[in-house]
């Protein structure tokens, strides 16, 4: 039998002895990239547990494969494989199968939670024992560009080893809960503090300045999930509008972005820049596409814009549609004219109409946030390590052979 944590759903964390438990997060996203629901709640999980996050392989020329550890505030570390190039999917599986052995074999003394965001670290760990599963299913990878065709099917044996399956979304939530006994719909939430600051700030960033107003402006990765097209004709519409569109390009060429005069793709900003780039522009624009790689999303932009005070447009993806547009919280539209008229009727509300918005906005930010999300799902790991149930055994896949090709190298 594992040992179990002294911990209850009322504890910050679960301890034993005065050694904070581990938890080691398998991620598909880099740490350093886009700060987002892994980064708000791994934080929060650091204050009282030992939080590892082991990413995927960074490939450098003439290198030895290696692990390279570094701690980041907070006191999360990063473990980053690193491998050589031109190894095949099975080297590249093998290796950070050794790679996240010996790297876990120094880490004894307290028990261990495994918590993944991608189904495809399965395919170097199933093999490992871990005193509680987490699943955070935060968005459906399997219908994102490039998703490798085993995610499915590796998705399937970690919906069997997960004691707790948490969703990013309500429409997630929808889809997955009869495939797991233990699934919780938790929405990615709001650090209102954080954003709030943009509400009185009128100091402009200096690389947008100078671009005159109204300006529309999004902010997060800049992929195949958002409709250029839309945003092309938007701009062409309304030429005296400037379009400020924040944020690192992926999975698309960015050769292929819409160039116009009032267009702006400015690339990536750290999170504390965010709110002074908030505070300068007249409208949140969340121009995503209708496809299956949107399908289940929750955008996190969405409460984020609404704590800055800004007035957002969107397409009509179901997690903003519910509960925001059914609310009168963002504004829905799906095509270029209904997007520029919707964005017209937000810029002349006049000043009473805007400040009960704003009352009503904050009046639905102020049942949510990153620490009663994290204090939630807390809450159920305690939870089921209070199991009383005496069969428990430590969690472990092995109900089904890991194929020795499902991981690639993400770079």
């Amino acid at each position: 039998m594992p040992k179990r944590l002294s911990a209850s759903p009322s504890s910050d964390a679960p301890r034993i002895d005065s050694k904070p438990s581990l938890l080691v997060c398998f991620s598909h996203l880099r740490w350093d990239f886009v700060w987002q629901r892994p980064q708000h709640l791994l934080s929060r999980a650091a204050k009282t547990y030992r939080v590892l996050v082991v990413e995927e392989p960074h490939v450098r020329e003439g290198a030895s494969p290696h692990m390279e550890v570094s701690e980041r505030d907070g006191g999360v570390r990063i473990a980053a494989p690193i491998l050589p190039p031109g190894l095949s999917h099975a080297e590249v599986v093998l290796a950070q199968r050794s790679l996240v052995e010996r790297l876990l074999a120094a880490e004894t003394g307290s028990p261990r939670l495994f918590w993944y965001y991608t189904p495809m670290a399965l395919a170097f760990t199933s093999h490992l024992d871990c005193d509680v599963c987490v699943y955070d299913n935060m968005d459906e990878l399997a219908a994102f560009k490039g998703a490798s065709p085993e995610l499915l099917a590796l998705e399937e044996d970690l919906f069997r080893r997960a004691d707790v399956v948490f969703t990013g979304g309500m429409s997630l939530y929808e889809a997955k809960r009869s495939r797991h006994h233990n699934v919780h719909g938790l929405p990615s939430s709001i650090d209102a503090a954080h954003f709030a600051m943009s509400r009185d700030r009128n100091d402009d960033p200096a690389d947008i300045a100078a671009l005159g107003h109204p300006r529309l402006g999004f902010f997060g990765v800049i992929d195949e999930r958002m409709d250029v097209e839309l945003v092309a004709a938007c701009a062409d519409l309304r030429p005296d509008w400037q379009f400020v569109m924040i944020g690192p390009v992926v999975k698309i060429d960015p050769a292929d972005l819409p160039s116009r005069a009032n267009i702006h793709w400015i690339g990536g900003r750290d999170y504390k820049e965010l709110p002074r780039y908030l505070g300068a522009f007249d409208v949140g624009f969340m121009p995503f596409a209708i496809n299956e790689s949107t399908r289940f999303i929750s955008p996190t932009k969405t409460p984020e814009f609404l704590a800055a005070g800004l007035p957002v447009v969107s397409t009509p993806i179901t997690d903003v549609v519910r509960p925001y547009g059914e609310r009168g919280l963002v504004e829905i539209a799906m095509t270029p004219l209904e997007m520029v008229r919707k964005v017209e009727g937000l810029m002349a509300r006049s000043p009473e109409a805007r400040e009960a918005w704003l009352a009503r906005v904050d009046r639905h930010l102020a049942s949510g946030s990153w620490d009663k999300t994290w204090a939630a799902m807390n809450a159920e790991i305690a939870r089921v390590l209070g199991d009383e149930i005496p069969t428990r055994q430590r969690s472990r896949a092995g109900a089904k052979t890991i194929p020795a090709y499902a991981a690639t190298p993400a770079e």
